[in-house]
């Protein structure tokens, strides 16, 4: 009789797909957490926005997936109550970034867009529609490169990429 209890043989696959299993206990958890809000009434099931939530996947640059959350389900950052985190994508270009966000209903005007560092904050606050995104970008970036459109309820912006500061400098020590 053979041990069942051998050790599996690491393959190319546990590389790409090792922080799934994480990532989706980590899903079920909030899920059954906003289940039992519903069931004991923490979260009110009648309110008038529907309640989204979801994830998208995509491989980054560096070979190995990247798991985004979307939605207004999972608890956010304190301010924003009731935002919904709106579908974005970050395309990683050779010399600038590209961020686009699903902004559906909204008008050009209801859109705030600020960029500092390497982070890109994007709110819409309205009565009837909230979105909340902070988005890092990938690398540094120019602000004052920055430019938008937005058609058909979909914001682009672009951002060009420079290159990272010096964060310091070499000392040469000499002989006393």
């Amino acid at each position: 009789m053979k041990d069942d209890k051998r050790k599996r043989r690491r393959t190319s696959w546990d590389d790409l797909f090792g922080n799934f299993d994480e990532e989706f206990e980590e899903m079920r958890e909030r899920m059954d957490a906003m289940m039992e809000g519903f069931m004991n009434g923490r979260i009110d099931a009648t309110a008038s926005q529907p309640i989204v939530y979801g994830f998208s996947m995509r491989m980054g640059p560096d070979g190995k997936p990247h798991i985004q959350e979307f939605g207004n389900a999972p608890p956010e950052a304190p301010g924003r109550e009731g935002a919904r985190e709106p579908l974005t994508d970050i395309i990683e270009e050779k010399e600038r970034i590209r961020v686009i966000v699903e902004l559906p209903g909204v008008e050009r005007d209801d859109i705030q867009l600020n960029v500092e560092d390497r982070l890109l904050d994007i709110s819409v606050d309205r009565e009837d529609r909230k979105f909340s995104k902070k988005v890092e970008m990938p690398s540094d970036v120019d602000p004052d490169s920055a430019s938008a459109s937005y058609k058909n309820g979909v914001l682009e912006v672009t951002l060009r990429k420079v290159a990272p500061k010096k964060r310091g400098r070499p000392v040469k020590i000499e002989d006393k």
